[in-house]
């Protein structure tokens, strides 16, 4: 019976260890996961890559085999698949370097991510040399300028250079790399396989822990993606609503900036737009007449002038052209102006525009002719037979005035 009793108890005690406690704070690895609250910024909203002028520069040297190199392009196309990319948010140009220096597309080319993924699938190695210097320095000189593509400094955009490589420079790359980061560009320095870590720490921005990786080949390297998208991960102001820009919004990590739509600019406050009167001298490439139109303009011609197909220049128009004229029979065109006339055998009626036919000598019949003839005959006949009995008269006159003189005599 005690026995049993013991065993009793054993399982009691043990039944008791079992059942759970009440609620204790736990370890962070248990910890559940946080749930956005209702109505606030989930992660695909608050958290987005702030907007850079991203530039990678990799490198394709004789070492870096053929299948390293495809690796390479499928880390570039995922790290562009975790970019915001766009003209006002992030934009990305790319450079592949050996001894020589190419330029695969700067910042002002592509604004997808399509484009740029298609864009990378064509690079080619170069395949000899590791000029490292020459690449950032043609980086600064050729790439981060405005007419290639950069943000002015205003709106504060930050510059920021991924190197890729797995080798040594075989050029002076600390004073360049000195320059770059004294100019405002950030460098990232990857180094791969056979990479000197020495001259990766000279090149990278400080602090160096967050500027500078390692991975042992090219098969891994993908894993860094995840790894920049933390560092290039910001909140994003402009998601939150907070911001007061009337048209545009640009992140700018934790702060942002305003911007306007196109045909706008921005007003002394930085937040609201004002139409830019884009028909103002010196700002269309109108021929005539500038017609402003929805922050943007058209081009129109005066009276008498057609708009050319560059839809800038205009062209005397053809006034006696079918449909331009009321005139009736016959246009003649005079400058920018016409008259109207008729054709032969019709006069022009007091209208100036419509025609009525004219009758001419041209249009009497012969009977009418033989009948003319006949009545000009005896006209004539007339005539003459008045005349000579005019001359009679004239005789008879004479001596009747002679019998009368001389009665007067006697």
């Amino acid at each position: 019976m005690g026995r049993a009793l013991g065993i009793l108890g054993c399982c009691l005690a043990l039944a008791l260890v079992l059942l759970p406690l009440p609620a204790a704070p736990r370890g962070p690895a248990l910890r559940p996961r946080r749930q956005p609250r209702p109505g606030g910024p989930s992660a695909d909203t608050a958290c987005k890559n702030r907007p850079l002028d991203l530039v990678f520069i990799v490198d394709s040297s004789r070492s870096v085999r053929p299948e390293e190199f495809e690796k390479v392009k499928i880390f570039l196309s995922e790290m562009i698949d975790t970019l915001d990319v766009g003209e006002r948010t992030t934009r990305v140009a790319v450079m592949n370097y050996a001894s020589t220096v190419k330029v695969e597309f700067p910042l002002r080319t592509y604004f997808d991510k399509a484009s740029l993924k298609e864009a990378v699938s064509r690079i080619e190695p170069l395949s000899a040399g590791t000029m490292t210097g020459l690449a950032i320095q043609t980086a600064m000189d050729e790439v981060f300028t405005e007419e290639m593509g950069t943000r002015p400094a205003a709106f504060n955009i930050p510059k920021v250079v991924i190197v890729v490589t797995d080798g040594r420079p075989q050029d002076q790359v600390q004073d360049v790399a000195a320059s770059a980061r004294t100019a405002g560009i950030e460098i990232y320095a990857v180094g791969v396989d056979r990479a000197d870590m020495q001259s990766l720490r000279i090149m990278a921005s400080e602090p160096l822990d967050e500027h500078v990786f390692y991975v042992e080949t090219y098969g891994v390297i993908e894993k860094l993606t995840s790894k920049f998208r933390e560092t290039f991960c910001a909140v994003n102001v402009c998601a939150l609503g907070t911001h007061g820009c009337q048209h545009v919004c640009v992140s700018n990590g934790a702060s942002y900036l305003c911007d306007c739509y196109e045909g706008y600019t921005l007003n002394p406050d930085k937040r609201t737009c004002s139409a830019v009167d884009m028909c103002a001298p010196g700002r269309h490439e109108c021929d005539q007449i500038c017609v402003s139109k929805n922050g943007s303009y058209v081009c129109d011609c005066y009276e008498g002038y057609t708009l050319n197909p560059d839809k800038k220049t205009c062209s005397a128009a053809d006034v006696c052209a079918p449909g331009r004229h009321d005139c009736e029979q016959v246009c003649v065109r005079d400058d920018l102006f016409y008259t109207c006339d008729c054709h032969q055998g019709y006069t022009l009626n007091p209208d100036r525009k419509t025609c009525s036919r004219a009758i001419t000598s041209s249009l009497v019949t012969t009977e009418e002719s033989c009948k003319c003839e006949a009545i000009v005959a005896l006209q004539d006949s007339v005539t003459s037979r008045l005349e000579a009995l005019s001359s009679k008269l004239e005789e008879v006159s004479e001596k009747l005035q002679a019998y009368q003189d001389r009665q007067q005599i006697v």
